[in-house]
């Protein structure tokens, strides 16, 4: 158990931030279509949705990196949250997927992983309980940095509060 990692909370576009990787909270296919799995594929290019679905199926718990094309990251984490595209996640499908991405980025030796809300869009958790999971499973990372992403200001308040309550210290900015 090392010390925790220096959380910032961003508001902004996950695309954009300057972090070795991001992650993409996925469909066991690896297929790009919405949310974030949509903007890494537009921004990034195509061919990281390419290169991802060559490694598919996943099953909830594992992860794989791919390339980030055109975006700043070095790496794409791909773990996914929901079985289907479009389909419901839960709490241990989200923690299952932290896991694997922390335990994925450790192996690739990161320095730093951004994070969106996990399975909070079309997943339907509420992000205060996506939230709550990710700060539970980084506090044993040995992963410096750890970035929470949002485009959303009400749900940068949530990371807030949740982080204060959870005594995690965290600096926020925007992108």
């Amino acid at each position: 158990m090392g010390i925790m990692p220096r959380l910032i909370l961003v508001l902004g576009d996950i695309t954009e931030v300057e972090s070795d990787a991001i992650v993409n909270p996925a469909n066991v296919f690896l297929m790009m279509g919405g949310g974030v799995a949509g903007a890494i594929k537009r921004k990034g290019g195509e061919e990281i949705e390419r290169e991802a679905m060559r490694k598919a199926p996943l099953k909830i718990g594992e992860a794989i990196e791919t390339s980030a094309g055109k975006l700043k990251a070095k790496y794409v984490i791909h773990a996914p949250t929901v079985e289907s595209p479009g389909g419901s996640s839960s709490p241990e499908y989200i923690r299952a997927a932290v896991k694997a991405s922390l335990k994925k980025g450790e192996e690739l030796g990161i320095r730093s992983i951004a994070f969106p809300a996990m399975g909070a869009g079309v997943g339907g958790v509420p992000v205060e309980e996506s939230v709550r999971i990710i700060l539970e499973e980084i506090k044993a990372s040995p992963i410096e940095e750890v970035l929470l992403v949002t485009r959303n200001k009400q749900d940068l308040e949530v990371f807030k509060r949740v982080s204060e309550y959870m005594g995690i210290p965290f600096e926020v900015r925007g992108v």
